[in-house]
């Protein structure tokens, strides 16, 4: 492996792993949940930001490896915790596309009519089309990833920036209509908008040198999620008021009030094109980790070995997801609790794998922190415990953890090593390649 990301470069990769579709609808559900105190829930999100990034980027800067925080779990806990990291992640993602792709399907239903109708083609039409790029292989190439993260991001500058001249400070009363549990409420829906912090340890074996690089890109990446999500989440709340909560297209919205014109349009196709990559990132990802999850013993082989058979899964579980009677706010929390989940593990573990001083004391916050974010999470968290302690009854049931390892390779001359999002990260050699290795939502590194 040739590891070649600058620090400017990984600092753009974990902003395109936080910085995520979710931010499209966001706002309005945060603001639903909480009203105007949604703002605190933002801000305390940004903060936990810190010591979580730092606490992965530690991580990652004394481990550097490709597998991220299923490898760290592993070696803090053992095989087992790192199955149920993977679980985690894998059984997150047919739960993930309906909500990524309602999400989008707002824009369209705002922009052409449709309703439900609209949203649940756009969600097929998406998965429809990630589903056939990962069969044959074809694949969106990290400098694509990069120009669509930063296309998100410009268009996130220029709603701000539109939303300004149109900001009216009455729109903060009453500023707690839902009571403070309101606040926590809106934090645990928030951490979807989150999520991908833990790239920075994934990513780490990339960088010339990690010691040196990764503590650099991680200051920058937090900075710069955390401005352009507060931004975005102040202005629609003055601007936009009460209004707020019942949108389904927020950021079309703000863009409406301050420019103008097809603004709904231009917003509806930039969602699709960032929801299709954003799920073709994840089933790419998620359908590798599937076949090295049934290559070393963590799930059935015949169901879910070799790369095909786990997308076709990933495709199917999906729509499925998607026909099951539950609301887009309770499908965001299921979500949410997985990844929390993987979050308490990943900084469990690193209180073990870290040496004293203070890089395991922000450890300790983070750990803390996320533990809280957990229980906030309600009863959908119930379904991430549930993941995980399926990961370790199956492994307790199975009389061979590595009998799966021949029957996981579906097509000839087929890499068994897991591949993160769409691309390989190779880890190093010396690495024992029987652990499974999570998907990083967002990221595909272009070889």
């Amino acid at each position: 492996m040739t590891a070649r990301l600058s620090i400017a470069q990984g600092a753009a990769l974990s902003i395109g792993a936080v910085l995520g579709t979710g931010l499209i609808s966001m706002p309005a559900l945060a603001a639903a949940a909480a009203g105007p105190a949604a703002l605190l829930a933002w801000l305390a999100l940004i903060l936990l930001s810190a010591p979580l990034a730092w606490t992965f980027a530690a991580l990652g800067a004394r481990y550097p490896d490709g597998g991220g925080v299923a490898t760290y779990a592993g070696m803090a806990f053992g095989r087992r915790a790192a199955a149920a990291v993977g679980w985690c992640f894998y059984f997150a993602v047919p739960l993930g596309a309906p909500v990524a792709a309602a999400f989008t399907g707002g824009y369209v239903a705002d922009a052409f009519g449709g309703g439900r109708a609209a949203e649940l083609l756009t969600f097929l039409a998406v998965v429809a089309v990630a589903y056939a790029m990962n069969w044959f292989g074809l694949r969106v190439s990290g400098r694509v990833q990069l120009v669509l993260t930063g296309a998100l991001a410009a268009l996130l500058v220029l709603t701000v920036l539109a939303a300004l001249p149109h900001l009216d400070r009455a729109n903060l009363t009453p500023f707690a209509p839902h009571g403070w549990s309101g606040v926590g409420a809106a934090a645990a829906i928030l951490v979807w908008g989150f999520a991908g912090w833990e790239a920075l340890s994934s990513l780490s074996a990339e960088y010339r040198d990690p010691r040196r690089d990764v503590p650099r890109a991680t200051l920058i990446a937090v900075a710069v999620v955390g401005v352009l999500y507060l931004a975005v989440a102040a202005v629609s709340v003055l601007a936009l008021g009460p209004a707020l909560a019942g949108s389904r297209a927020p950021l079309a919205d703000l863009l409406a009030i301050g420019l103008g014109g097809p603004v709904r349009t231009l917003t509806a196709v930039v969602a699709v094109v960032l929801t299709l990559g954003a799920v073709n990132a994840y089933f790419a990802g998620a359908s590798r980790l599937g076949a090295a999850l049934a290559r070393d013993g963590a799930l059935p082989a015949r169901v879910f070995g070799g790369r095909r058979r786990s997308l076709s899964f990933i495709f199917a579980a999906s729509i499925g997801c998607a026909l099951l009677p539950i609301g887009l706010h309770t499908s965001t929390l299921l979500v949410t609790g997985c990844f929390t989940l993987v979050y308490v593990l990943g900084t469990a573990a690193a209180l073990r794998l870290l040496p004293r001083g203070w890089s395991r004391v922000v450890a300790g916050v983070a750990f803390v922190a996320v533990s809280v974010l957990l229980w906030l999470n309600g009863p959908p968290a119930l379904l991430s415990l549930v993941f995980a302690a399926g990961a370790l009854i199956y492994q307790a049931v199975s009389k061979r953890p590595g009998r799966n390892r021949r029957a996981a390779s579906e097509e000839p001359g087929q890499d068994r090593q897991p591949l993160v999002d769409g691309d390989r990260i190779d880890r190093p050699e010396a690495q024992d390649d029987t652990r499974p290795v999570a998907a990083v939502p967002g990221q595909v590194l272009d070889r």
